[in-house]
């Protein structure tokens, strides 16, 4: 292809340009969650022939997430230099709407020029490829039809074409009109054009945070982090269109697919993009029928249901033929997906006692809502739910497909979120760059709930008189001056330093609602309940609680509070404030779930209510949401908040309340330390925490008084502290530092599979001077957030190793290392295996190595070293006193770096194991190993599993070298 270049030189090539913004680029052609952008990027590619066909395979892999491929596009073209990659450009450029290129550069204006016509048919599908997709692909079932009659396909070429994971651009999926069975009628086409509608309508504004302004979910949805795991423990970024394929699946007997995150992590706003996109067609273009469920909603259904009653009565009335459509439906199952939000909110756990498959009989919710996940009841029908963790138990894993976790924003999520919800770019720089000089602030944004109300309540945050807030508790005491100041007539920013004392009636029957509400596990609200707690017009126009919309056919106007973590909020307000409430009440509210005593007069929160309140039920709260009203508690109660309380509740009452707090975290704290098991001779004493730990832990953080943390931590006597899959983010790093540093001894702090990113690594430096190891096996960490742990690193004796696998490091941290071996002569292992380093990262390496007299154990797994990498390391480590173990596996090692190594084994005093499993390395380079080896007896073994080796050669080399494993 000639090229034809037109403007202005640049300054910057276009493969500067592209990784410049590649994190852009990829957030631009992943957005929506549609694969539709990409596919019109590689049919222009192509027909310019920027691309072959082989390479087009390469990205396009079925079983791969959105966000691969985009990476494998921009990697292929990116090797293949500055014409292509200006194509690249020109392409998205030509593709992408107006309002997503902004911000971009796409270099210098190209156009293709002086193209010849193919000369083979073959030829012209490529080059006109792009024009002839946007012809087709409304017209799909005619060319088919052609085909067919002409021999030229058969039914088997046909339904591959229409393969249902197929975008638009790959193949628009539709009903096979020659097959009658499967068509629909025209009262099923009414009735999915009618529920789109309904569904669109119920879509469109953003309703998790409504009710403060209205948002356009189009104009503030911003993607979280979304992860899946494997069998193996290794995990997989996805984007949205992902979260009903095929990656990730654990049980492909199942139907049912869990979106599982902590409260305010996206996963109602998610779950409300999904219907968006498919109320609009833009995704899941295989789904006839889409059925939303609100289990929140679900718990105020008393009556006993079908299944037909619940989505006609639930979701969306047929006008027409309303048996004609449901039969259709149990008919076609694979056509039909239901999702159900917020599964911890549903009032009875998940049981798969009671069996139902009849949709016509009528069951409770609970009995129809159970049956349906586990597949007794519409077998074949997708299920996406959503749910904290801590409320799926093993019950209903069984029953999963897969669980995706959603792990809220990234950094870059947040700088898109706060930009996105502020018209002024400069108040929107104004909140990033106050969010950037606070640290605590910004890991707390990590939680998408907490970003919007840091971004909502900028003003208050910006002029606050009391410094920026540290706690979740402060982002909270937040939101309630927002919004008395947004109801004020008195000026802005002029609220009074009083206003708690003056909106206290107010408060106090929000709490009441709040706390009984939690108690029964009830999260939405009739018009009566208002009024028996004293609600009035004026106390639901400040904005906590909002109408609740759905698309049942009740006309009951119900509410709901603002978010769940607000109705927590309230319900610690009414606990902390209420002068009546009992002198036990906050002991029981620490007090762990399987201690808890049933029934109404002994239930967990039971003296906190009048027990003359009719009404009220007798079933035992939720741990979670006491977890977190528990967090508020232990934040009202400090010394922080003394102030704001002190007109409006007495300082002996609190004060009693902030003893009882402490007393409770210290019985918790050392009913974990009683746990911890007696090492086994020769191992260190460690503790494997529970999540409810890093609860505690996170309540003396809210009471921000180190006197308790560092009296808690003088009872803690381990070597190792583990906490691994504990959903540790930015926020709980933070608390954990704020405790751990009053640690009497060193320990090892194993943080593997958490979410701590780079924010959250920031946050641990505190604590890094009692830390001897650091593990933080995949937990999203960049070369940014590496450099600042090792500059604090430097300075802290104790720390002695670290374990980085599966993270996302490239060559630029590898100078950081180097400097940290060269002047650090006690740190003994450096694990870095499974990222993106190659051999240039490997030489920077090799430069500490160099210079150091102390490593002994070197990780460097599942990286692209090559040869050359190899060499480097072997020479800068041949005259190592200390190397013991060395892991060079899966890194594109040739038998000239086995030639290199061989000469380290036979220089070698102290190495013991070599790991070079799945790598390149020929005969050749296995001899040379066996020679070296004749000269080193020290060494143990020397792995070669997986190399090009025929089945032959590694038994006749292995009798040869008895230390070789193959």
């Amino acid at each position: 292809t000639a090229l034809e270049k037109r403007g202005n030189s640049t300054t910057m090539s276009t493969p500067q340009l592209i990784l410049k913004q590649r994190a852009e680029l990829l957030a631009v052609l992943c957005g929506g969650g549609s694969a539709e952008p990409l596919d019109c990027v590689l049919d222009l590619l192509l027909a310019w022939e920027v691309l072959v066909w082989e390479d087009y395979l390469s990205i396009q892999v079925a079983e791969k997430a959105l966000n691969y491929k985009v990476r494998q596009l921009l990697d292929v073209v990116y090797d293949k230099g500055e014409d292509a990659c200006s194509c690249l450009l020109a392409a998205m450029n030509q593709v992408l709407p107006e309002e997503q290129k902004a911000g971009l550069c796409f270099g210098e204006e190209c156009a293709v020029v002086g193209k010849n016509r193919p000369d083979t048919a073959t030829l012209t599908l490529l080059a006109d490829r792009p024009v002839l997709v946007r012809k087709l692909r409304d017209n799909i079932d005619g060319a088919l039809n052609v085909l067919l009659t002409t021999d030229c396909f058969t039914i088997k070429d046909c339904d591959v074409v229409q393969l249902p994971v197929y975008t638009p651009s790959q193949q628009t999926t539709r009903p096979n009109p020659e097959d009658k069975e499967n068509h629909p009628s025209a009262n099923c086409m009414l009735y999915q054009k009618k529920l789109r509608s309904s569904v669109a309508a119920q879509s469109h504004t953003l309703s998790t945070y409504g009710g403060t302004g209205h948002f356009s979910l189009d104009d503030i949805y911003t993607d979280g982090l979304l992860e899946v795991m494997d069998g193996s423990g290794e995990t997989t970024t996805l984007g949205l269109e992902d979260v009903v394929g095929p990656v990730g699946t654990l049980n492909d007997d199942a139907d049912t697919f869990l979106v599982s995150g902590e409260a305010g992590s996206g996963k109602s706003t998610l779950l409300q993009r999904l219907h968006l996109l498919w109320a609009r067609e833009a995704l899941l273009t295989n789904i006839f029928l889409l059925f939303p469920f609100s289990c929140r909603k679900l718990n105020a259904e008393h009556r006993e249901l079908s299944l037909k009653e619940l989505l006609f009565l639930h979701c969306c009335w047929p006008d027409r033929g309303q048996d004609e459509v449901f039969q259709f439906i149990l008919d076609h199952p694979n056509l039909v997906l239901f999702t159900f939000d917020g599964l911890d909110e549903f009032k009875q756990g998940f049981t798969d006692e009671e069996r139902h498959c009849c949709p016509t009989k009528q069951v409770p919710i609970p009995v129809l809502l159970f049956n349906l996940l586990q597949g007794t009841l519409m077998k074949g029908v997708m299920k996406v739910v959503t749910s904290r963790p801590q409320a799926v138990g093993p019950s209903l894993k069984r029953y999963l497909r897969k669980e995706v976790l959603l792990k809220g924003f990234s950094p870059g999520g947040i700088d898109c979120f706060v930009k996105k919800h502020h018209s002024d770019p400069a108040m929107a720089r104004r909140v990033i760059e106050s969010l950037q000089a606070n640290s605590v602030l910004l890991s707390l944004c990590h939680i998408p709930v907490f970003c919007w109300i840091v971004t909502k309540c900028h003003q208050e945050l910006l002029g606050s008189q009391d410094g920026i807030p540290q706690t979740i508790t402060d982002v909270y005491l937040l939101v309630l001056q927002h919004f008395f100041q947004r109801k004020s007539y008195q000026p802005q920013g002029v609220l009074g330093k009083a206003w708690l004392e003056e909106h206290l009636d107010t408060v106090l029957k929000l709490g009441q609602l709040a706390l009984e509400s939690l108690e029964a596990s009830c999260y939405v609200f009739s018009g009566y309940e208002l009024q028996r707690i004293g609600l009035t017009e004026q106390d639901v126009s400040m904005g906590f609680l909002i109408y609740c919309n759905d698309l049942s056919v009740t006309d009951c106007k119900r509410y709901e509070f603002l978010h769940i973590t607000l109705q927590c909020f309230f319900a610690a307000f009414y606990l902390v404030l209420n002068r009546n409430s009992d002198r036990s009440a906050i002991y029981r509210l620490f007090q762990p779930k399987n201690k808890q005593l049933s029934g109404l007069s002994q239930r967990c929160l039971g003296h906190c209510i009048d027990s003359s309140v009719e009404g009220v039920k007798s079933h035992v709260t939720e741990t979670p949401n006491l977890q977190i009203t528990a967090q508020f508690v232990s934040g009202l109660l400090s010394q922080r908040h003394h102030n704001l309380l002190q007109e409006c509740c007495p300082t002996a009452v609190r004060e009693r309340k902030a003893k009882q707090v402490v007393k409770s975290l210290s019985k918790g704290m050392q009913r974990h330390f009683k746990s911890i098991p007696r090492p086994v001779e020769g191992e260190k004493k460690s503790m494997h925490a529970m999540p409810s730990f890093v609860w505690l832990i996170k309540c003396i953080y809210e009471m921000q008084d180190s006197s308790i943390a560092q009296d808690t931590m003088a009872k803690l006597d381990v070597e190792h502290l583990k906490l691994t899959y504990c959903n540790i983010g930015p926020v709980e790093c933070t608390a954990l530092a704020y405790v751990l540093k009053y640690l009497r001894n060193p320990v090892g702090l194993q943080l593997d599979n958490n979410s701590v990113g780079d924010v959250g690594v920031e946050q641990l430096l505190p604590c890094l001077h009692i830390c001897h190891s650091l593990y933080l096996r995949n937990n999203n960490i960049s070369d940014e957030g590496i450099r600042k742990l090792l500059e604090k690193g430097m300075k802290c004796e104790r720390f002695q190793k670290i374990a980085l696998f599966n993270n996302n490091l490239t060559d630029a941290c590898t100078q950081h290392f180097a400097w940290l071996l060269k002047s650090k002569q006690n740190f003994l292992s450096l694990r870095l295996g499974n990222n993106n380093i190659t051999s240039q990262g490997a030489e920077q390496l090799a430069e500490g190595l160099s210079s150091n007299q102390s490593l002994q154990f070197l990780g460097l797994w599942g990286n692209k070293i090559g040869d050359r990498g190899a060499e480097a390391l072997a020479d800068a480590l041949r005259n190592s006193t200390t190397l013991i173990w060395l892991s060079l596996v899966d890194n594109g090692v040739g038998s000239a770096g086995a030639s290199a190594l061989a000469k380290l084994i036979s220089q070698s005093k102290t190495l013991e194991e070599l790991w070079l499993n799945k790598n390149c390395i020929s005969r050749e380079g296995v001899e040379c190993l066996i020679e070296a080896l004749k000269m080193n007896s020290s060494v143990k073994e020397v792995w070669l599993r997986g190399n090009n080796l025929s089945p032959e050669e590694e038994e006749e080399l292995s009798k040869q070298e008895s230390r070789l494993t193959f």
